[in-house]
Parts: C-alpha cells; sequence; structure tokens
C-alpha cells in the first residue's frame, strides 16, 4: 500500500516563488511512490480541488491577507480531513501551523523550516512561541535547507532532530541555450547595453534593492529587474531620482520558460538580501547552473554557504552599496575572475544542487520517518550535510 503525505503549505504553483517551486518539484518527484496531496491557500474566496499531474490539490478559499498571511478560515478542516501516513508542514505558515498544533491528522510530522519568522514584529512572540515551538519539539524532524541555517535559526534548536537537503533545480534548464531560447538573449542583449547585471526575485523589502540602486550608482553597466511586487513604483520612482533610467530595465514578472534566457544573457547576477527571511535563494542555483558568478551578501542564514566567497562569486556585507557597487565593478571589470568564478559556480550547483539530489533525499528521510522512525537517528548521522 502506498504511503500517504500530505503537505501543508503556504500556496502552490502556478503561484510564483522559491519556497512554491521546490514544493512542486517535492511532489511531482515523489507522486510516482507515494498519495501525494496538497492544501494550501487559493488566490482567490472559492475552494478549488484539482489534479496537478498526479499530485491532488487543494487550493483553499482565502478572503484577503493579513501581514502577507491569506486568510483561509476552512483551511484547518480541510487539513484535517486528509488522513495520511505523514503530514509535512512548510513553515512559516501561521494557519496550517496553527491547525496542525491542535491537532494533527498523521501518526508522524515533518516540518521543512524555510525561513524564521521576522514579520510583523509580534509574530514571533505570539506564533512563533506558543505555536512553533510546540511543533517544532513534537515533529518527528525539522528539515532545513542548509547547515547555516541550523546553525543560525534559534527556532530550529527547538527541533529534537534536524536534517539538511540543500534545495536543488532542474540545472540543465539553465546550463543549455536551446535553438528558441536563441533568439530571447538576443532580445535581451539588443535592450539591454552591456555588461548586465541580473536580479530576479519579488520586489519586497528584505530583496535590498534600495541597496543595489545606489550601489548602481557608485558603478557601470546595466541593471536588469526581473519580478514583480509591491516596492515596484518606489523603486522605479527611485530610479528616476538617481537618474539610473537608462541603465535599469524592469522586467517584470517573465514566463517560467523565459526565465533561462535572462540568466544566459546577463555577465553578473546578484542577491543584495538584507534580512534573514532570505533563507537560502534558490535563484543563486540558477544563475549558477547558468554558469553566472554571484554577488550575494553575508547574512546569518543560507546565502553565503549557496553561493561561497572566492568560489562561485563574492559575497558583501548586507545593507553596505559601496560594499556591493565594488564587487559588482570587480566582476564587470575582470572577465578572468568572472569565467573563474562562473566555472566554480557551475560546478558548485552541479555537485550540490541538482532536483534530483534533493528529490531522493527528501524520499529517503519520508520513507525512514514512516517505515523505521527507529533508524531515523542513525540516518541523520551517517548523512549530515557540511
Amino acid at each position: 500500500m502506498k504511503t500517504t503525505v500530505v503537505h501543508a503549505a503556504k500556496l502552490y504553483p502556478p503561484a510564483g516563488g522559491g519556497m512554491e517551486t521546490v514544493l512542486r518539484d517535492l511532489c511531482d518527484g515523489t507522486a510516482a511512490d507515494w498519495n501525494v496531496q496538497v492544501v494550501a491557500a487559493n488566490d482567490s474566496n472559492a475552494t478549488v480541488r484539482e489534479r496537478c499531474g498526479e499530485v491532488d490539490v487543494v487550493r483553499v478559499a482565502a478572503f484577503g491577507q493579513a501581514a502577507s498571511v491569506p486568510l483561509c478560515p476552512s483551511l484547518p478542516l480541510e487539513l484535517w480531513r486528509h488522513r495520511a501516513d505523514c503530514v509535512v508542514l512548510h513553515e512559516p505558515n501561521p494557519i496550517a501551523g496553527t491547525a496542525l498544533f491542535l491537532r494533527t491528522p498523521a501518526p508522524r510530522l515533518v516540518i521543512w523550516h524555510h525561513s524564521d519568522l521576522v514579520r510583523p514584529s509580534w509574530a514571533p512572540a505570539t506564533y512563533g512561541r506558543v505555536v512553533q515551538h510546540a511543533l517544532y519539539r513534537r515533529a518527528d524532524c525539522v528539515i532545513v535547507s542548509s547547515p547555516a541555517l541550523a546553525a543560525h535559526s534559534a527556532l530550529v534548536q527547538y527541533a529534537r532532530r534536524v536534517a539538511v537537503i540543500p534545495f536543488g533545480v532542474p540545472l540543465e534548464r539553465y546550463d543549455r541555450v536551446e535553438a528558441g531560447r536563441r533568439s530571447r538573449i538576443d532580445q535581451m542583449v539588443a535592450a539591454v547595453p552591456g555588461p548586465r547585471v541580473l536580479f530576479v526575485g519579488r520586489l519586497v523589502y528584505y530583496k535590498g534593492l534600495e541597496v543595489l540602486l545606489d550601489a548602481m550608482g557608485r558603478c557601470g553597466g546595466s541593471l536588469v529587474i526581473v519580478g514583480e511586487g509591491p516596492l515596484d513604483g518606489a523603486l522605479r520612482a527611485l530610479v528616476t531620482e538617481k537618474r539610473l533610467a537608462g541603465r535599469v530595465l524592469f522586467a517584470g514578472r517573465v514566463p517560467d520558460a523565459d526565465l533561462p534566457a535572462f540568466y544566459q544573457a546577463c555577465d553578473v547576477f546578484v542577491l543584495p538580501s538584507i534580512a534573514r527571511t532570505e533563507a537560502f535563494g534558490v535563484v543563486q542555483i540558477e544563475a549558477m547552473a547558468a554558469g553566472r558568478p554571484v554577488v550575494s551578501t553575508n547574512l546569518p542564514t543560507g546565502v553565503p554557504w549557496v553561493n561561497q566567497d572566492g568560489v562561485s562569486g563574492l559575497v558583501v556585507t548586507p545593507g553596505d552599496p559601496v560594499a556591493l557597487g565594488d564587487a559588482l565593478q570587480r566582476l564587470l571589470d575582470d572577465g578572468a575572475l568572472r569565467r573563474r568564478l562562473g566555472e566554480g559556480a557551475r560546478q558548485r550547483a552541479q555537485t550540490m544542487f541538482s532536483r534530483e539530489r534533493m528529490v531522493a533525499a527528501f524520499k529517503s528521510l519520508i520513507d525512514t520517518v514512516v517505515q523505521s522512525p527507529e533508524l531515523l537517528d542513525e540516518r541523520l548521522a551517517r548523512e549530515a550535510v557540511v
């Protein structure tokens, strides 16, 4: 009889975001062996049940948001009605977390800790202290994406067991330049004068885009910003204020099929995040898979573990536009350094961050939790990631 695994998630694709992409890959990668179900918030006030490939998905009606949390009053009932061998809670996720705090409809609970809960300011002292602390103590295992996140997260310290499973992406999508993609790359090259710096992500506070625009005023090259979010208007105004209009392109939301072309068309990738909400930075892997050096920040999370200074790119102090501008200029000026770090980035991605590696590690862990829990401690000790 197949194992039944229910994922309690905030959102599910086509909703965009690194967490959502990882979740889809985990579900698709295990659906041949398990009965995989997802309970997540919808983007409307209707509950929708659908089959996405081999995965059963319930998108629960949401009536607006509060502090970026979808308000889904019926989500606990939807979660409780799914009998399973194991529930995987993707945190932070206050509605689902509270529901599982009250009742867990499975004998096994695993938490994938994607990031610490930072905003709103009252959340760590309420939901965090009461619900998350209890859940993390109760869980059979807590998964994190990097050793750095395990070491620096105060919340993860409450876990009885911690497994490190690095995120992974389909590396071949970003490494190859297909014939159909070549025209998209040529369009980008023609639209934006080189050398080109690329940012991909949500336009939100913790991404540090204000710092990046300040840094661009201190260095050469052009900047392409892929993504959308609440800071779009403010960032466009800042571009005008800093007289960067001819050097900054807002590409908006890019279809997933076109995204690899943007990595291929850039010279340097940048992730200027300023808060520990940025726990990993999946976009770094995508750029690394394309053989592009990365400039990122030295946050107390997995970000500088993914992009290692002097190996796959450069790492600078968060929130420092001078250091960020200097690092970008150094790479833009030095083609040999770009090529060396770009090759290091490609090799690190291939070694550590493939989607196949992530899915295999996740499946092995859940199989152990469900079928042989007495062997879990031995397995975690044997497969520790450094």
